[in-house]
């Protein structure tokens, strides 16, 4: 942000249960709405002062809020930035460019998927990178491509351990299932937000006013990819999760591809997309590679309205 021009008022908002915003519970059955609703907070109090519109940026789950607040107030979108976003099918639990879902109950979805370390970790607020479920870890090995390194890796690891833990929060609640890996999205939480059942932004192709969309990519990304090692049935295909029904029942998530189908609807259909990936880089294109991010969201800035 401080390295935008000086002409640009940039605010970055915490979203609920993150950084240093309320801890409020999050109904996963809105999907990311509850997210959408709190951004839209904040910019009425912004309307106040005469601010009507913006030009709004998310990255990862964030940019799915920003795809659910376009979905919801396409007149208040000047553009819109997706940064390595989650599919707008979700995230897991879907097959096919048109992100068709795999189960009713969307199994293999949702809180059940994250690993009870890495959140006790989060809870304990764990600065160390002794173990692989360490946040610095997870952070070194998942976010970024290794060996990235900055000067200011603690005080994104720092940022990490914000995240407020819990049912209601990260990761939230899980429900069994009788299909393969067993369980499935409970109704509260982060995690549970995504699943496909609760959350399906697509129809921003269906837009009578389509804001400019710019999306930013790592080539490298291993948690939003069509091969994300955060994916079960992608994992279950490699076989680190026993069991793996079969590419028939429980194929891996197509994800960029699914992002990359909506966006081309949304531009046979009148909307402006842009696609830019990032070579050499993870999951955080922003971190790993500021000056070039902050030339593309600057050029978006300015001619993306």
């Amino acid at each position: 942000m401080l390295a935008l021009p000086t002409e640009v008022s940039a605010l970055a908002i915490d979203l609920r249960g993150f950084g240093s915003s309320e801890t409020l519970p999050v109904d996963a059955t809105r999907g990311l709405r509850d997210y959408a609703d709190d951004v839209r907070a904040v910019l009425d109090a912004l309307d106040a002062l005469g601010v009507s519109r913006a030009h709004i940026v998310g990255w990862s789950m964030g940019a799915g809020v920003v795809l659910q607040y376009l979905l919801d107030h396409p007149d208040a979108v000047t553009s819109a930035t997706l940064v390595a976003p989650v599919s707008p099918f979700g995230f897991g639990g879907t097959v096919g460019a048109d992100g068709r879902r795999l189960t009713d109950d969307d199994a293999g979805t949702g809180a059940g998927g994250a690993n009870p370390d890495f959140v006790a970790r989060l809870h304990a607020g764990d600065l160390t990178a002794d173990e692989q479920t360490s946040p610095r870890t997870v952070y070194q090995t998942a976010y970024v491509k290794p060996p990235f390194a900055s000067d200011r890796d603690d005080l994104w690891v720092h940022s990490m351990l914000t995240t407020k833990t819990g049912e209601g929060n990260y990761p939230g609640t899980s429900v069994s299932s009788e299909s393969w890996p067993g369980f499935a999205a409970g109704t509260s939480g982060v995690l549970n937000t995504m699943a496909p059942g609760y959350f399906n932004v697509s129809g921003i192709v269906d837009l009578a006013q389509k804001p400019p969309i710019l999306w930013v990519h790592g080539a490298d990304d291993v948690i939003v990819s069509d091969t994300s090692f955060f994916d079960l049935n992608y994992l279950g295909q490699l076989g680190v999760i026993p069991g793996w029904p079969g590419a028939e029942v429980a194929p891996p998530q197509p994800m960029i591809a699914q992002t990359r189908a909506v966006l081309d609807a949304s531009r046979d259909t009148g909307g402006r997309a842009s696609e830019l990936v990032f070579d050499d880089c993870g999951h955080s294109p922003h971190l790993e590679h500021p000056e070039r991010f902050v030339e593309a969201l600057t050029e978006q800035l300015r001619h993306g309205a």
